[in-house]
């Protein structure tokens, strides 16, 4: 039995998996290409040079591939990439790239995409990340690995958001904000660090501690940014089980935009 509905309509040009499915009444244009296990559900547009990888779930009323929010935006060729395992709501919106940037908007692996989520051009997205209804990202966001970000969350464009932070609902994000960091508000400021999400993905003491001891530096003690910076290098000196963790933060601060500077 055919997976295509026969109402779907489906571009000669695209390029699906036998496996995929596609519900009444979607649209796939000419340049996309969807890969193995892949559903899609009734009344998406998916176009543009789009690539959607293995085993997504993509539900209804989604727009998917479509020209940027871009006035600069001319007819070229950018590209929306999507990795495998990701599930994307009702009424998400998911746009191409820009010339101006990477030409690429991208979303990895593993991705939780609640309803009513927009990504704007060129923005790039990690792996094992929650985004909670109405989230929207402006244009060139980056969203490191295992983020969450609560429902009605905003960030504004060029913003980098660091691996295993957190946002609280209804929080506007001007800055970038920094791996481990628990954020809330309009602006968002610092709370705590995401105790409770390293510990579910296996941290170990040793580790949280040491992300606490990030936390005193960066939010609790006065420090100046390269002072804090200074302190959490030696946590590595003093237990060597963190330098990956260490080096990610400092790595992640030394990135940080003179102009949007860190939540803090």
């Amino acid at each position: 039995m055919s997976k295509i509905h026969p109402t779907a309509i489906i571009s000669p040009g695209a390029e699906l998996d036998t496996s995929v499915s596609v519900g009444p009444y979607s649209l796939i244009g000419p340049h996309v290409r969807i890969g193995a296990g892949t559903t899609v559900a009734s009344h998406c547009v998916i176009e543009g040079h789009t690539t959607i990888g293995q085993d997504n779930r993509i539900f209804q009323f989604s727009s998917l591939g479509a020209v940027p929010q871009d006035k600069k935006y001319n007819n070229e060729p950018c590209e929306l990439v999507i990795g495998d395992r990701n599930t994307i709501r009702e009424f998400c919106t998911l746009n191409i790239g820009s010339p101006g940037d990477r030409a690429v908007t991208s979303v990895g692996h593993d991705n939780w995409i609640m309803a009513y989520v927009h990504l704007a051009h060129d923005c790039q997205v990690g792996n094992h990340t929650i985004f909670a209804n109405n989230t929207q990202l402006a244009g060139h966001v980056v969203v490191e690995d295992w983020v969450i970000l609560g429902g009605f969350t905003v960030v504004h464009q060029f913003c980098r958001i660091g691996a295993h932070s957190f946002t609280a609902m209804n929080s506007l994000l001007f800055a970038d904000l920094p791996p481990f960091v628990m954020a809330q508000g309009q602006p968002a400021q610092a709370r705590s660090m995401n105790f409770e999400g390293l510990r579910r993905r296996g941290f170990s003491a040793e580790r949280i501690s040491a992300v606490k001891a990030m936390h005193k530096a960066l939010y609790r003690d006065g420090l100046s940014l390269s002072d804090a910076m200074t302190r959490i290098a030696a946590l590595a000196v003093q237990n060597s089980d963190v330098q990956p963790d260490v080096d990610m933060m400092l790595s992640f601060l030394q990135a940080a935009s003179p102009q949007r500077g860190i939540v803090r």
